[in-house]
């Protein structure tokens, strides 16, 4: 059974009066998703700002009803039900800790609220704080802390409640890079130990590679594609998907009714790619960036379509000379190349390169 499922999901808001019909109109927000966590997975919910992927997460929760569909969480059906019956966990982006109580009260604070006894309460603070490595920051206040700490003690206070679900709600965006980082990894690490049926938002595609189990890419309140990592990068649904996902993103070239996709990486020297099955197209360089130790070259190529603009990602272990202004011949494995329908974007089944476009 799956933990969290929503079926034909639909939530409409009111818009603003439009000035010439003096009426308002509704703004679609989520249209028709359907989803499901398995239990014990980590989902991540991904996707550009005002995309829906919040909403969804808020309407799981409790604090937005649905407008149509279906929302279920241990096979049963939660419409109307308010959140805290719903044995969900929720964490903002804020934390929401209270600034005038110590970490133990803002931890036990649901306890206390549902009348739990304290030695009970106490008993399952002291757990969490285990857990989470934050036993010597429990009498501090939350100003004391770090971004990092006070996401450990925002998740220490759900963890308590022993939910079925925890959502998280882009709970790293407040923290620089750096700490960013370490904290993806404890996320990781805490929900592998828990195993609670995590769901995450962000728009973060970093975040979302690093922690989830699956992804479900979300595009204007529809799910365009859900898979795992690999799966996602791979073999994208679609060009949405292909360019939101990756740094740099997938390279499209046009061929007649088709695009043709491949990932910077496999764009490489012609020498660097065997004979056998490849396809080949010159390219000329305009300019060059070195990034992580990479190259990043940005040029156009012509030969398998119309001539487009793309970026070849070479690692450091590729040392062909390239100068802005030449041009050289570059290639790419046939089984990497991906196409796509160039109306609908969709995915479609491969064609053969070697046909005129």
């Amino acid at each position: 059974m799956n933990t969290v499922e929503v079926k034909g999901l639909v939530k409409a808001f009111d818009g603003h009066l439009r000035a010439r019909r003096g009426r308002s109109e509704q703004v679609l927000a989520l249209k028709g998703v359907d989803l499901a966590a398995e239990p014990g997975e980590y989902l991540v919910l991904l996707g550009p700002s005002g995309c829906g992927k919040t909403t969804l997460l808020r309407t799981i929760a409790g604090l937005e009803q649905p407008t149509e569909g279906e929302v279920l969480i241990g096979g049963n059906v939660v419409n109307g039900l308010p959140p805290r019956v719903r044995q969900i966990a929720m964490v903002f982006q804020s934390y929401a800790l209270y600034p005038h109580k110590t970490v133990m009260d803002n931890i036990v604070f649901p306890l206390r609220a549902e009348g739990m006894e304290k030695q009970e309460r106490d008993r399952k603070a002291t757990w969490a704080a285990d857990l989470l490595d934050i036993q010597p920051l429990l009498r501090r206040k939350p100003r004391q802390l770090s971004g990092g700490e006070r996401q450990r003690v925002a998740l220490a206070r759900a963890l308590v409640r022993d939910p079925a679900v925890f959502l998280l709600d882009e709970p790293l965006s407040n923290l620089d890079a750096k700490m960013r980082a370490t904290a993806r990894d404890e996320l990781k690490r805490f929900q592998e130990r828990v195993g609670t049926t995590t769901i995450y938002v962000t728009h973060d595609q970093a975040e979302a590679m690093g922690l989830g189990d699956r992804i479900a890419v979300l595009e204007q309140g529809r799910v365009r594609q859900i898979g795992t990592p690999r799966e996602v990068y791979d073999d994208p649904a679609d060009t949405f998907v292909a360019t939101f996902i990756g740094s740099p993103p997938m390279n499209l070239v046009t061929r007649g009714d088709r695009l043709v996709g491949f990932r910077p990486e496999h764009l490489l020297p012609a020498e660097n790619v065997p004979v056998e099955d490849r396809v080949t197209m010159p390219l000329h360089v305009d300019r060059m960036e070195y990034l992580s130790g990479d190259r990043h070259v940005y040029g156009s190529v012509t030969g398998i379509g119309e001539e487009t603009r793309v970026i070849a990602r070479l690692p450091a272990t590729v040392a062909t000379p390239l100068e802005p202004g030449e041009t050289r011949e570059f290639a790419v494995p046939s089984d990497r190349l991906r196409f796509f329908d160039a109306g609908s974007g969709a995915r479609t089944d491969p064609v053969p390169i070697g046909d005129a476009p």
